[in-house]
């Protein structure tokens, strides 16, 4: 008898692909987030926006600020708010850790994708990150675009 593969499933319902070029990414963190049946129905359709949202704290608790889930369009006068505070779920240890490097060091907390994992609950994948100065920005367009570059003449000449 054959056993089955552990394949992991993600379904990605948004992705801040400006975080990795704006952002130094230092340490990943999974988070789940307290949602409306709505919210939870509008995400099944893949509508969300996390471009410009950030996580912040209050009251020794990590919010989702900025996040933009739209409005289901079957509900009713039960409907949520679209750019409304979210709550993540987060460990207190790994909440203590992130509070520190935010407020000692001048980092930030960066959503970089909203997917459903394998259970089919929504979770948001955050990172603590640094701003990026302009010149670092160059470097990593340069950087990029050699690897292009490289790839290009590896596929002309071999």
């Amino acid at each position: 008898m054959r056993k089955k593969k552990n394949v992991l499933i993600r379904k990605i319902i948004a992705e801040n692909r400006k975080a990795r070029f704006n952002f130094e990414l230092l340490e990943h963190l999974e988070a789940g987030i307290v949602l409306n049946g709505t919210e939870v129905k509008s995400l099944r359709s893949n509508h969300a926006n996390i471009a410009e949202s950030y996580a912040s704290f209050e009251n020794e608790e990590l919010w989702l600020v900025n996040a933009h889930i739209p409005e289901y369009t079957q509900a009713n006068r039960f409907n949520h708010e679209p750019r409304r505070l979210r709550k993540l779920l987060v460990s207190k240890r790994e909440i203590g850790r992130f509070f520190n490097a935010v407020s000692r060091e001048g980092m930030t907390i960066v959503p970089l994708k909203l997917y459903f994992n394998e259970r089919g609950c929504v979770k948001l994948e955050i990172a603590l990150a640094r701003g990026k100065k302009i010149h670092d920005k160059r470097e990593t367009e340069k950087k990029r675009d050699w690897g292009r570059e490289k790839a290009r003449l590896l596929r002309r000449y071999g």
